[in-house]
């Protein structure tokens, strides 16, 4: 049994002002996510479905295709659209995006069957973390309820250039997650770092904090569990009228744990994380994969 790797790939990169999942930042041109999908081949995975959205299918599939990673893998293609509802719901006015990360890993449920690990499309991971997560999802095949992350530092997820979003966790002595809270706007300054709280004020956050950055592994087992509570989730969201509510993965991770259904292993890894959240990150990423070409870890062309 080989695991999946599942990209999330529909977000069409708002804050940085184009469709980053197909940028290039190696030396042939290659996207960040082409990187993901080497390292993911070489550490044991069969198959990559990509979540994209129909809007710019043809666009995507002419670039991400078996072919371009030298039929090495697998390749499948699903969608998230905001349409995409249990029966007896319906889009709410002025609503006008889909509904989050947990949301788009919903889109794969017909097309994995095995253990496997989520990603961001425009987050380089590095290859040692996709070998200890795949060699945990392989010893996972069969179970259920026994879910992985890697986790990184926050300082080394931070950028220079704008705000971010990551999942702040605490683990227990046992290496499991304990807590995880999604923690929005979070900003490097002089100090480390800090956010705005829920009273609007500035509250500072560790740098050596433990950060989720959307790199989970999963049992199929957690579709299941997904859609039951999307229902949920839609009522409260319904209820409350807030259109910018999100289904995201910690969410319900949180409420799993909380129900004694499932558990989280907290893997941890050397690898170097870094992404492009601006256009401006993007020069800062292209001179790390030139470091780590002339480090003999990546090829100069990546599928030649």
């Amino acid at each position: 049994m080989k695991p999946t790797l599942l990209i999330l790939a529909a977000g069409m990169g708002s804050r940085y002002g184009s469709l980053k999942q197909m940028d290039g930042v190696g030396p042939s041109k290659e996207a960040i996510l082409d990187y993901s999908v080497y390292d993911a081949i070489r550490a044991g995975f069969g198959k990559v479905v990509f979540v994209i959205r129909h809007s710019f299918e043809e666009d995507f599939k002419s670039v991400f295709s078996a072919e371009r990673f030298g039929n090495k893998i697998e390749v499948e293609y699903v969608f998230q659209e905001l349409d995409m509802l249990p029966e007896g719901y319906s889009i709410p006015e002025g609503r006008e995006k889909p509904w989050g990360t947990n949301h788009a890993i919903m889109a794969a449920s017909k097309a994995i069957t095995t253990p496997f690990a989520a990603i961001n499309a425009d987050d380089f991971y590095g290859a040692e973390a996709f070998k200890v997560l795949a060699d945990y999802l392989i010893s996972m095949n069969g179970k259920k309820g026994e879910y992985a992350m890697v986790g990184y530092t926050l300082s080394n997820t931070l950028s220079d250039f704008g705000a971010v979003s990551r999942g702040v966790t605490t683990v227990d002595g046992n290496g499991y997650l304990d807590t995880m809270r999604e923690i929005k706007e979070i900003v490097k300054v002089e100090a480390g770092a800090q956010y705005v709280n829920g009273k609007g004020e500035m509250e500072d956050l560790s740098v050596n904090s433990i950060v989720s950055m959307n790199f989970f592994g999963f049992t199929p087992d957690y579709f299941e569990y997904s859609d039951e509570l999307f229902v949920a989730f839609l009522d409260e969201t319904m209820k409350s009228g807030n259109l910018k509510s999100e289904y995201l993965i910690p969410t319900v991770v949180a409420e799993l744990k909380k129900q004694g259904k499932a558990e989280m292993k907290v893997l941890s890894s050397d690898a170097t994380w870094f992404g492009v959240t601006y256009k401006e990150d993007k020069p800062f990423v292209m001179q790390k994969i030139v470091d780590l070409i002339e480090n003999g870890t990546y090829p100069q062309d990546l599928w030649k």
